[in-house]
């Protein structure tokens, strides 16, 4: 699991749900898996990098053996997606306790921000979920 890289959401928020249909739609090279907090798979990858349990309001991203939590680990993710995503690199220049912040107010309205409706993901798409 140390050469993938993957992202960690609340498999019941439909923001979360959205935000990882735009990750799907942007990952140009398919480098990016997925994984529900709520799933078996990641309570053992926690617990296994000795890490905390997840809290379903954060954003957690994986990747080349290290955890990136909030706004940093979504900082990580920009470079895996298409143009012009990886602009939004700049944001590094902000104060992470200013990204993060804003991040907890997204997080804390994020059930009201869900979308109603959810694509089907490919059977390609499918294979980099893991449960």
């Amino acid at each position: 699991m140390e050469d993938r890289n993957i992202v960690f959401y609340d498999g019941e928020c439909g923001f979360c749900q959205s935000t990882v249909q735009i990750i799907l739609k942007n990952d140009h090279n398919s480098l990016i898996y997925f994984a529900a907090i709520q799933s078996d798979f990641t309570t053992h990858f926690f617990n296994e990098m000795g890490e905390e349990l997840p809290d379903l309001s954060t954003f957690y991203f994986y990747s080349k053996g290290k955890m990136y939590r909030k706004s940093n680990g979504a900082l990580k993710l920009v470079k895996y997606l298409k143009f012009p995503l990886p602009f939004l690199i700049v944001f590094k220049i902000v104060p992470s306790f200013i990204r993060d912040f804003v991040y907890d107010l997204v997080a804390k309205n994020r059930l009201k921000l869900a979308s109603n409706s959810c694509r089907i993901p490919t059977v390609e798409e499918k294979s980099r979920f893991i449960s």
